[in-house]
């Protein structure tokens, strides 16, 4: 027979169930847009109470949610860095925003950040961006080194040539990095090859290492950690649906062992009635 469910089993469903999120999702993205109105003089003298009405009620679902996921899964709410993210997010808009802590106003957008754990597929791109943030750095500082040696030969070779952009070493820096985003690098290497016709030969060079090359693996180290990222989740709801299965098999074998108890009761009960009869009988 099947075992009743728990207020705290219910809470759970409840808070876990796709409706909910959804509807989460939905007060979240209402909230943003009620915060970015809220920006606008105009809307402010026109709808300024509704807004705010608006944004005091999602803050109280917020509250609210927070509360029943802290109900539903107690310890392990706290064990989650994503629920963590969550309270954080709330806190701060908790805080009194008037006095000198009038700036945390301000901080109220930070609620839209909650779409982050809300939806499952942003999540998965954040978390294989924070696994990946090792090999990011170091294809970061080999972009620095690369960017650093290009300066310093840019500085001694295209100085003369070019003042504006390599005239020292913070220009170069900075005109390197520019040239690496893709922008303006063909004014740059034309000034450059006006007094140097052989310059186009280092830039070539360079764009191809800083942007095919050092670029690219940045790209493959975040798909390759995302891959993973989705790798694990998939085992992991594997092995949450296994365990679900043998929670719900242990509530089975135990609905159906009472059973066997209370059918073993009745029967020795039966035959206890029926050694009974006989013996009365023939007194």
């Amino acid at each position: 027979m099947a075992w009743p469910l728990t207020w705290r089993e219910r809470v759970r469903a409840l808070v876990d169930s796709p409706r909910f999120q959804q509807a989460i999702i939905a007060v979240i993205a209402v909230n943003a847009a009620t915060l970015g109105l809220e920006t606008s003089p105009a809307l402010m003298e026109e709808i300024g109470g509704a807004l705010n009405a608006v944004d005091r009620t999602a803050l109280g679902i917020f509250v609210a949610e927070l509360a029943l996921r802290v109900y539903a899964h107690r310890a392990r709410f706290f064990r989650d860095p994503w629920s963590c993210f969550d309270a954080l997010v709330v806190s701060v808009s908790l805080l009194p925003n008037s006095g000198t802590l009038s700036v945390l106003r301000a901080l109220r957008i930070v609620r839209a950040l909650r779409l982050i754990t809300a939806v499952p597929s942003i999540r998965r791109v954040v978390a294989a961006l924070l696994a990946a943030f090792p090999g990011v750095v170091s294809i970061i500082g080999l972009l620095a080194l690369v960017i650093y040696v290009a300066a310093v030969m840019t500085t001694n070779l295209f100085a003369a040539a070019s003042p504006e952009y390599f005239g020292d070493l913070g220009a170069s820096l900075f005109t390197l990095f520019q040239v690496m985003t893709g922008e303006n690098w063909p004014d740059v290497a034309g000034e450059v090859m006006a007094v140097q016709p052989l310059a186009w030969i280092f830039f070539v060079v360079y764009i191809l290492i800083s942007t095919f090359v050092v670029l690219n693996l940045f790209i493959a180290v975040v798909v390759s950690a995302m891959e993973s990222q989705v790798r694990a989740e998939t085992e992991a709801d594997l092995d949450q649906r296994e365990q679900r299965e043998e929670e719900r098999e242990a509530k089975r074998n135990t609905a159906v062992l009472a059973e066997l108890r209370a059918l073993r009761a009745d029967v020795e009960a039966l035959r206890a009635d029926n050694l009974d009869g006989p013996t009365t009988g023939d007194r």
